[in-house]
């Protein structure tokens, strides 16, 4: 098996590069990461998953081990393969893809083309453990830089953590606010009731 190459860009296109090393041109399907860095950079070193199928070879490539770990993870779920596992990486980061599937954040799942309810619902249900025994990751979720936003983050971060969206927790904060709310804990407080 495959688990590594090196080598210097051929071609590329749609996501797929073909790497020349040792004289040999792999075909590689790549996530975002890797394939722009490749481009970039006109080669380099990508992490890869060989899949072997009856009718076919197929390499996957990735920016770290840390991305080839969570696609493993991915594809192990009923009804991912290897091309919705790329997908997904290619429309999200590891590190807010572990948020959504840790904090049960289906919309955000659901928000990668492709993906329906139904899959997302069952990615966090059969990774959730997983990701938790790893660690969370310890970033709160990116938030705009607005004067509203950074002066409430802690608020709008616990609740995107308990699986609302930004918008709706940004909502619900504001309205929380114009309510008369003032410490961090009644604001969450009073916007849970809102949201709910």
């Amino acid at each position: 098996m495959i688990g590594y190459l090196n080598g210097k860009l051929i071609s590329y296109k749609d996501g797929t590069v073909i790497l020349e090393t040792g004289g040999v041109g792999f075909e590689v399907a790549c996530s975002s990461a890797v394939y722009d860095a490749l481009i970039k950079n006109g080669g380099g070193e990508v992490f890869i998953y060989t899949a072997v199928r009856e009718d076919a070879i197929s390499l996957y490539g990735f920016i770290s081990p840390d991305e080839k770990d969570i696609f493993l993870q991915l594809i192990s779920v009923s009804g991912v393969g290897p091309k919705m596992g790329i997908t997904i990486l290619s429309q999200t980061d590891t590190e807010s893809l572990k948020f959504a599937i840790a904090t049960s954040d289906i919309k955000a799942l659901s928000a990668v083309k492709g993906l329906g309810k139904k899959t997302a619902e069952r990615i966090i249900v059969e990774l959730r453990e997983k990701i938790g025994e790893v660690g969370v990751p310890s970033a709160k979720p990116k938030l705009s830089t607005d004067d509203f936003e950074r002066e409430n983050e802690d608020a709008i971060a616990a609740l995107m953590s308990l699986g609302f969206s930004k918008t709706e927790s940004v909502n619900a904060v504001k309205k929380a606010i114009e309510q008369g709310a003032t410490t961090v804990q009644s604001v969450i407080s009073a916007a849970l009731k809102i949201i709910k």
